[in-house]
């Protein structure tokens, strides 16, 4: 229960913080919302997301691995579909500029926002929970 308890927690963070990143995610009734896909995210990861990389296993296998994102963006459909107030609309990124970086503005609609979306989610969970351990 403590493990779940702890995904629950760390899956809810970094959903807030990609909405917070890029436009275009939607949480329609706000905090509710925000809840409601952190507790769909997270039954649907440990339910569905096992499934589907067995099912994308030869895919994973060719690529090393980096077919890992549609799996993850297969979750935030699927989240979508059953928390009715969460949306992906589109994935907005404004961009950012420094002395030593500069990143473009980045524009998706439909399934690239998808997996767009789902990058940011998995770099965010894997570094959090390298943090945690």
């Amino acid at each position: 229960m403590k493990r779940i308890f702890r995904h629950f927690i760390i899956d809810t963070y970094c959903l807030y913080l990609t909405s917070l990143i890029a436009g275009g995610m939607s949480f329609g009734k706000g905090t509710e919302t925000l809840i409601l896909s952190g507790v769909a995210i997270t039954i649907v990861s440990l339910l569905a997301k096992p499934v589907i990389n067995i099912l994308l296993l030869p895919i994973n296998l060719i690529t090393f691995g980096l077919f890992r994102w549609v799996a993850s963006s297969v979750i935030l459909y699927l989240t979508s579909l059953i928390v009715p107030a969460f949306k992906i609309l589109f994935f907005d990124f404004s961009g950012y500029s420094s002395n030593w970086i500069d990143l473009p503005n980045i524009h998706f609609e439909g399934i690239m926002a998808y997996i767009a979306f789902s990058f940011i989610l998995s770099f965010l969970t894997s570094f959090i929970y390298w943090l945690v351990k």
